[in-house]
């Protein structure tokens, strides 16, 4: 037995509801709409998180260089017939006590800043041990050709740390900051490594060193940084002034 609905209001009472073509491209685009402002969102999120994993990342980086670079200078020394510091520049070479060595060995130290890769970077440079004189010497002159024209094997001794644009140094003596270059002239004539220096006359080592960095920009940190460092026996007020972290830092702040 077949069952007709017969009027006009039965038949549209049967009829299944559903979207039309038109609401169905709407919802479609609606929902495109708000997976991509989704992924901008997330893909936002993903950017500023690695950004700052990288800021804390060279910032932990050039914390630990200027702990290096503090623990040179308080290791620096100037024993007999060697220079204690020097700067011609382009390159600080000093000597220093050999942390794995107790019984008296040298190493000699270099930091410098060479152009790789079209930008600036702060790199320092670590001999052999030393014992001898001779040795010292070859050290010394490794550390200046390393500086300007390195070869692999000098190369291998060497640390790169962050990238900078410029990089300064001042020596502290006679009660003034001095530019190196012309403050020196009361050490060993440059070319002749302690001649004539007498034993532990420390003629050549400043009271203090001032460091002066311009981080490049677009590499998690930017500004200039300034460090201080003085010697032990200098006078304790300057060396309160001189042993602030960051005296006179101008700015470092998380780059673009």
């Amino acid at each position: 037995m077949r069952i007709r609905c017969g009027t006009r209001a039965g038949r549209q009472h049967l009829r299944s509801p559903g979207l039309t073509l038109v609401e169905l491209l709407v919802a479609v685009a609606m929902l495109a709409l708000l997976a991509a402002l989704s992924w901008r969102a997330l893909d936002g999120m993903v950017r500023a998180r690695a950004q700052t994993e990288e800021h804390a990342e060279r910032l932990l980086v050039l914390e630990a260089a200027l702990g290096q670079w503090t623990a040179d200078l308080e290791a620096m020394t100037q024993p007999p017939f060697t220079r204690g510091i020097e700067w011609n520049g382009q390159v600080l070479r000093l000597t220093r006590t050999d942390p794995a060595d107790a019984g008296g060995g040298l190493r000699v130290v270099a930091w410098t800043r060479r152009i790789a890769d079209g930008r600036g970077q702060w790199l320092r440079w670590t001999s052999a041990p030393v014992r001898q004189r001779g040795d010292w010497e070859r050290a010394w002159q490794q550390a200046l050709l390393w500086a300007q024209n390195p070869d692999d094997a000098l190369r291998r001794r060497e640390l790169a740390i962050v990238p900078i644009d410029e990089w300064r140094i001042f020596f502290y003596r006679g009660d003034a900051w001095t530019n190196p270059l012309s403050s020196d002239a009361v050490g060993p004539a440059a070319g002749t490594p302690g001649a004539g220096a007498p034993a532990d006359s420390g003629v050549n080592l400043p009271d203090g060193v001032r460091l002066v960095l311009r981080l490049s920009p677009g590499a998690g940190l930017t500004g200039t940084l300034q460090r201080d460092w003085a010697r032990e026996d200098t006078a304790p007020s300057m060396r309160r002034i001189m042993r602030s972290y960051f005296a006179g830092m101008a700015a470092l702040r998380r780059g673009a």
